[in-house]
């Protein structure tokens, strides 16, 4: 049997060797550093920030049962990240439906309803020609990033180079290749909604700007804007998620039979719809999902979306419902070795092989070509009209442009619509009045707090404390002249290429209780003048082993160049990697993974300074693993950040309450908060519904350390 010593030597990796050496410490020649003089980390978070056109692989889970928790855990970081966790409340769309014209086999009329308070959705609806015997399926049209999105005309040159490469089969269909996928759904007895795209068309009132237009996309990409995850994203998914809801108030539409297709950033939206909301019943994202560029456009990024995750595993996750995929010239050319394979092997998993299909177009660059048409025809003929068999488009003559304007003289635009400051406006009182009902007041009301905060506080951060750790580095072990034994190594994340540098010391033996140190200093900040600091010492004393990490920024964690983000949209940044806040809460994690894999019974946590919100916010994840919270809050509150780029910034943090609610998660544990500004009500209300008021204790001035260490050991 392995002894606790000998588990703190042992590496639960078999790549990285352990090499420990034994030696003594002068007393002012302490030294906490791992590495050798001159060798770096190898954390792949010192290095460049990963970015939408890195390589996004999707490695599929072994069991049906990990699944299923994964699939969860996606859904549940798409809503959040969109800003739609929990769904904000929907007022009354007030659809008006006009201008019906008949054309060969079909109708279009002309639609814009409210989507939220100060937003409208505008489009086209496509409908069968004559009356049918019962309702009909419908089908969801995003049509991506094309100039002028349904109007779009790809002119003369272009729709003469299309013919001739045979993507299209006439002119007509190369210049007005939105129309045609309407159209020939209607014309098979498909209800369609074509609806635009933020900024695209008749959605003006929020321009639309690409990524290499105007900064600050279009009023949302601010501090404010990542704090309370609003951005044109999350107003794109909140628009497809209204879309169903007018599908729902037309008599003809049969509800468990809608499907959701789209090309580029259309593909994006047909994905995430997808994912999130189960009135969909089938998919098909065109020339969109692949393992690499995950989406150039402000409106298919935001902060959270794609942290340890990519397009192939959002579009998985509606499985085991039919979806489709096409591919062509583009990023996507190499999806049928790279992503689909992946997938199939998914919805195997599942039990619906059958349900997911893929074909590429590799001599046609990046389009919704009349090839790809016909699957997709064939894909929703099959699924959701249940006439399985191939699907040939018929020529049709297009409608011009100004003929599906859905605004007129008779129909102006609605006079409370509003642009994004506006539209904002909004969000924030309809979020704050969302998230202050949660205040808990009894135990039912706690339980749904936590049920709406614990989730969203995982995703923002995107982690929990992992069951098994890697001992990436040593241990060495020195003695200290204290009688002390000192520990040095590099753990990790077995699915994470990190390191986090860490020091323990305890006295006589590893014992069963543990201390995380969490200091601006790291564990540097262990020693004063070469000796072992009191407060330190005092827990030594007491029969704590005492764990101080570098993390992240700190230490041996200090990048060259500091971290960088994006400046033009920091959702291009936060979209792919953790803030360097919610890093520092995963390292945190990680070295309460190794205190349990050390047996420890009692795992105490105490944050210094500017790290106290770290440990709150790692018991707000770790729940009942960490026995007692001691944190100087550093008077910090989130309200005061103003820069994307502030080390503090955590995205969502203002939208679910700011760091007392998380505190707040904390109840019924104990808990010791001081220096502290602002925190009092949501913390307060759940230690009292948890009927635990005596467990926290809020001291509003700065604590000396010997005083915080008296009451971690008391």
């Amino acid at each position: 049997m392995i002894d606790r010593r000998e588990m703190l030597l042992w590496s639960a990796s078999s790549i990285i060797p352990m090499c420990t050496r034994i030696g003594t410490a002068a007393p002012d020649m302490v030294s906490t550093n791992v590495y050798a003089e001159g060798e770096k980390s190898a954390d792949y978070r010192l290095g460049k920030p990963k970015t939408l056109n890195d390589y996004f692989p999707f490695a599929v889970p072994k069991t049906k049962e990990e699944w299923t928790k994964r699939r969860q855990e996606i859904r549940e970081q798409v809503l959040v990240a969109n800003g739609l966790w929990p769904m904000p409340p929907k007022p009354a769309l007030d659809a008006v439906v006009h201008g019906k014209v008949e054309k060969d086999g079909y109708t279009i009329e002309k639609v814009y309803f409210r989507s939220t308070p100060g937003h409208y959705v505008t489009g086209n609806l496509y409908r069968p020609l004559g009356k049918a015997e019962g309702k009909r399926p419908a089908v969801l049209f995003a049509h991506g990033h094309w100039k002028d999105g349904r109007f779009h005309d790809d002119g003369e040159a272009a729709a003469t180079a299309s013919v001739k490469s045979k993507a299209e089969a006439d002119m007509d269909r190369g210049r007005f290749f939105m129309q045609a996928i309407p159209v020939q759904l209607a014309r098979m007895g498909f209800v369609v909604f074509q609806y635009d795209m933020v900024g695209y068309a008749d959605s003006t009132a929020v321009p639309h700007i690409a990524r290499s237009g105007v900064p600050h996309a279009n009023g949302f990409a601010d501090a404010q804007g990542e704090l309370r995850l609003q951005s044109l994203m999350g107003l794109q998914t909140l628009n497809s998620v209204r879309c169903l809801d007018f599908l729902e108030t037309l008599p003809d539409v049969d509800m468990t039979k809608v499907g959701i297709t789209g090309a580029s950033g259309g593909g994006t939206q047909t994905f995430l719809l997808a994912a999130i909301d189960d009135r969909v019943a089938a998919a098909f994202p065109a020339v969109m999902v692949s393992t690499a560029m995950q989406g150039g456009c402000v409106c298919e990024n935001c902060s959270l979306l794609r942290v340890n995750t990519g397009n192939i595993e959002l579009a998985a996750a509606f499985a085991p419902k039919p979806q489709a995929l096409s591919a062509a010239k583009d990023w996507t050319h190499e999806i049928m070795t790279k992503g689909f394979p992946e997938l199939k092997q998914l919805y195997k998993l599942v039990g619906a092989e059958d349900k997911v299909a893929a074909k590429a177009w590799l001599e046609y660059g990046h389009n919704y070509n009349q090839h790809a048409r016909e699957f997709m025809y064939s894909w929703f003929n099959e699924h959701l009209a249940g006439k399985p068999g191939e699907v040939k488009e018929k020529a049709f003559p297009p409608t011009l442009p100004k003929d599906l304007s859905v605004f007129d003289s008779s129909h102006p635009r609605p006079v409370d619509e509003g642009d994004a400051a506006k539209v904002r406006a909004a969000m924030t009182k309809i979020s704050d009045e969302q998230i202050a009902v949660l205040v808990p007041t009894d135990e039912k009301s706690l339980a749904n707090f936590r049920k709406v905060l614990g989730p969203a506080l995982r995703a923002m951060v995107n982690d929990e404390v992992p069951e098994r750790i890697e001992v990436r580095r040593g241990p060495t072990e020195n003695k200290l002249p204290e009688g002390a034994t000192m520990h040095k190594a590099v753990h990790g994340r077995i699915d994470e290429q990190d390191a986090v540098p860490s020091v323990i010391v305890y006295s006589a033996k590893i014992p069963d209780k543990t201390v995380l140190w969490l200091h601006p200093r790291g564990k540097a900040s262990l020693f004063a003048d070469g000796k072992l600091a009191a407060p330190v010492k005092t827990l030594l004393d007491a029969g704590f082993a005492v764990v101080a990490p570098d993390l992240l920024g700190v230490g041996e964690q200090t990048p060259e160049k500091g971290f960088e983000v994006n400046s033009i949209y920091s959702g291009f940044t936060y979209g792919y990697n953790r803030s360097l806040l919610a890093n520092r809460v995963h390292d945190v994690l990680t070295m309460v993974g190794f205190a349990k894999m050390l047996k420890s019974k009692t795992i105490h946590i105490v944050g210094w300074d500017e790290f106290g919100p770290v440990a709150v916010l790692a018991k707000a994840l770790a729940g009942s693993a960490i026995t007692k919270t001691a944190a100087d809050l550093n008077k910090f509150q989130f309200e005061t950040i103003t820069k994307a780029d502030d080390p503090m910034l955590l995205p969502g943090a203002l939208k679910y309450g700011g760091l007392g609610a998380f505190l707040a998660l904390a109840a019924p544990d104990p808990v010791l908060v001081h220096n502290h500004s602002g925190t009092g009500e949501w913390s307060k209300a759940a230690y009292a519904a948890a009927k635990a008021e005596k467990a926290i204790k809020r001291v509003p001035e700065k604590m000396k350390p010997e005083d915080v260490v008296a009451w971690l050991v008391g």
